[in-house]
């Protein structure tokens, strides 16, 4: 019970003390899930990525099968 005048006082004297270690009370808290949701955005960029590869991947495929048409008759006519 005595240290809570000197608790009281010392408050009184600099409130933002108070404020600070609320706000760095806040900040540890909130820390695990800002580092989470960094987590799952890097992962979703990172799908992302894969996907516009194998885009581009089928897309070439897609052009190189395009230009062979002509290759084929050759082929059916020797079978």
């Amino acid at each position: 019970m005595v240290d809570k005048p000197t608790n009281t006082n010392r408050f009184a004297r600099n409130p933002q003390s108070g404020m600070a270690a609320a706000t760095a009370l806040g900040m540890n808290a909130l820390r695990p899930i800002m580092k989470f949701q960094i987590s799952m955005l890097r992962m979703w960029a990172d799908s992302i990525e894969r996907l516009a590869s194998n885009y581009d991947r089928g897309l070439e495929e897609a052009a190189t099968s395009a230009e062979q048409p002509e290759e084929r008759p050759d082929q059916e006519r020797a079978a």
